[in-house]
């Protein structure tokens, strides 16, 4: 685990020079390259705040590289970042203490309680006072539903557990920002849940979380936005009302007569017809199939069934990127 230890009242804002804008992730431009590979190439993505963004994209697609160069952990080779407005490395002193992150899993002490290890962390912290360790550790704990189990050893921690006390950590303090690299990985189905729910919550309570992923639906269930990475290059940025919006519906028309079904549907303005010998399949564009039966019934085209197709988020996925994604849950 990587965790960017923060607080959202830095002294930088109380002083009135710290700033946000509509976006709480900008980039314009981003790559990085790894000799002549392009892990990300040029990448422009808006995340807006109070979003749960899902950066969706199958394994090597760009993610993980594309996160180390928002937090800073690696140079980029060209473009630029800005997180919570401030332009990024120059501005981490004043955008780290606002960001919770969680990469790559967590790692702590293993013969320290799960309580200990995150007074550590809070020691750590220059941005606090130590009066207050105890109460921030006891509700991070509680509210990752560690409470019970704040005494035991690390060591003893199950897989899910660990990872829930990587969230404590990425949340002793308030966080205007979530970072999050595939939280549930290696997670049991319960322990998955356990995770999901807590990213809702956070999400709920108007942090922007940016949640890396390649599962969808890990993004389907908890995201508003999404962002679909293919092979370092974005692909698609928005809602996933609107990539749903953007899908193309397709019509499947059964006939004993698909020449003649094709002719109508190049007539009424459909893509160009796919011809098989049960019947004919195009995109449906924007006429209504009730016309289209209509104008079928019209031309004495035999119809034994008209079947509109509106594509799935996964078939959607898939026809972005030309892989398929994990859906197992």
């Amino acid at each position: 685990m990587t965790d960017v230890d923060v607080d959202r009242l830095t002294t930088a804002e109380a002083n009135g020079t710290a700033k946000t804008s509509g976006t709480a992730i900008s980039t314009r431009g981003l790559t990085k390259r790894f000799g002549t590979q392009a892990a990300v190439d040029s990448l422009d993505l808006d995340v807006p705040v109070g979003t749960v963004f899902g950066f969706l994209g199958p394994n090597g697609s760009g993610k993980t590289t594309t996160i180390r160069m928002l937090l800073g952990l690696i140079a980029a080779t060209q473009g630029s970042i800005e997180v919570l407005g401030q332009p990024m490395p120059d501005g981490a002193a004043l955008t780290l203490p606002r960001v919770g992150a969680l990469v790559e899993g967590p790692a702590f002490h293993p013969y320290l309680s799960g309580r200990e290890n995150l007074l550590r962390l809070d020691a750590a912290d220059r941005t606090v006072t130590g009066s207050g360790a105890r109460e921030r550790v006891a509700y991070a704990l509680d509210r990752v539903g560690l409470a019970a189990a704040a005494g035991k050893r690390y060591r003893a921690y199950s897989m899910g557990m660990r990872q829930r006390l990587a969230l404590a950590a990425a949340l002793l303090k308030p966080r205007d920002l979530l970072v999050l690299d595939e939280p549930t990985n290696g997670l049991d189905p319960q322990g998955t849940r356990e995770v999901r729910g807590i990213i809702r919550d956070v999400g709920a309570g108007g942090t922007t979380v940016f949640l890396s992923s390649h599962l969808l639906p890990e993004v389907e269930q908890v995201c508003s936005h999404v962002g679909v990475m293919s092979h370092g290059r974005l692909v698609f940025s928005g809602s996933l009302g609107e990539l749903r919006a953007a899908s193309v519906t397709r019509v499947r028309v059964d006939t004993s007569e698909p020449a003649a079904a094709a002719d109508v549907l190049r007539r009424v303005g459909t893509g160009e017809p796919e011809i098989g010998e049960q019947g004919v399949v195009a995109n449906l564009a924007t006429i209504a199939s009730e016309d289209l039966t209509e104008a079928l019934v019209k031309a004495g085209v035999p119809v034994r069934q008209i079947v509109v197709e509106k594509p799935d988020l996964e078939e959607m996925f898939v026809g972005l990127t030309g892989e398929g994604f994990d859906v197992d849950e």
